[in-house]
């Protein structure tokens, strides 16, 4: 089933202003899917529509198969969100919180369970949320989204405020989530943390949808490849650029860099060279950061190809 979908999704704001532009968005049930763009680019007010906060000018939007506009009540009950900006209750305990989500969604979550989970101990869950750190405010929220077993989870900008441990655990809840069926639509700024937990990744730019693939899809249409470099004995005259997805060789002080516009390319060369008797003493390689490819395309004015359309994956555009 389809977790999520768009269909010429606009809206359009006092003034004339232009917040979401036609946007067409498949995200597949039980996948991980990126959401990723500058600032003003729509991330936030697709979302809004995606929850009912909002309705769209023009177009339709269903999720977990449901029209977000004529069943929104009984969507919520099923989806968790982690909204970015969210409050709290300060006068509250953190229990109390996690009660209240139960409560609000007809569950019946055990808190210590939740607390286990998000890593805050039995003295924090007592205290007043107006004494909690950024971070633990941060994960007490994540605990609240997860409340109920949601079919689908909201996060906008889930690391805000989170130490490293934290990180580290909001990794592992996304893919323990994701491991049980749930879908993840999860939008961040901290590009690392998406290229770490997403499945697929679409880039929006100006209202418009101007990718959609896996990062490594993304870093082959770009053209941001990898290094490969290695390190052997003597200089290499094999000549590797006609293995599949190299883009260029060059050997120069017992080092020989070999430019790749695919992963699967650097075991190929490696291959190719032990097989024809080269001594290879190490192998590094560097692949390009999805903030390399991000930038490409909402600042370099996108890849340089023919097709103007969303790249597409498995069949399914965006």
């Amino acid at each position: 089933m389809t977790a999520i979908e768009t269909d010429g999704l606009t809206k359009r704001f006092d003034g004339g202003v232009v917040a979401v532009d036609d946007l067409d968005l498949r995200v597949e049930e039980g996948e991980v899917f990126g959401f990723l763009g500058p600032n003003g680019a729509g991330k936030s007010t697709t979302i809004d529509v995606l929850l009912d906060y909002v309705r769209p000018t023009e177009g339709t939007a269903t999720v977990l198969g449901m029209d977000v506009r004529d069943e929104s009540e009984t969507l919520r009950k099923r989806v968790g969100v982690l909204p970015e900006g969210f409050g709290l209750y300060d006068r509250l305990t953190g229990r109390r919180h996690l009660e209240f989500a139960t409560e609000w969604k007809d569950a019946d979550d055990d808190p210590d369970a939740v607390l286990d989970r998000i890593g805050l101990d039995r003295d924090d869950a007592v205290r007043s949320v107006g004494d909690y750190s950024k971070g633990m405010a941060q994960r007490l929220a994540l605990g609240m989204a997860l409340v109920g077993d949601p079919d689908l989870l909201v996060l906008d900008e889930p690391s805000a405020g989170l130490d490293p441990n934290g990180i580290r655990r909001m990794r592992e809840l996304v893919r323990e989530e994701a491991a049980s069926g749930t879908t993840v639509f999860f939008s961040s700024h901290v590009l690392g943390q998406v290229e770490a937990v997403c499945d697929r990744v679409g880039i929006l730019d100006d209202g418009e949808l101007v990718a959609v693939d896996t990062v490594e899809g993304l870093r082959r249409t770009v053209g941001a490849g990898s290094e490969l470099r290695l390190r052997v004995t003597d200089p290499v005259e094999l000549d590797v650029t006609d293995v599949a997805g190299v883009e260029s060789a060059a050997s120069a002080d017992g080092i020989l860099r070999v430019e790749c516009s695919d992963s699967r390319a650097k075991a190929r060369v490696v291959t190719r060279l032990a097989n024809t008797g080269v001594e290879i003493l190490d192998v590094d390689s560097e692949a390009a950061s999805l903030e390399d490819v991000f930038a490409a395309y909402t600042t370099d004015g996108g890849p340089d190809t023919e097709d103007e359309q969303p790249v597409t994956v498995k069949g399914v555009s965006a």
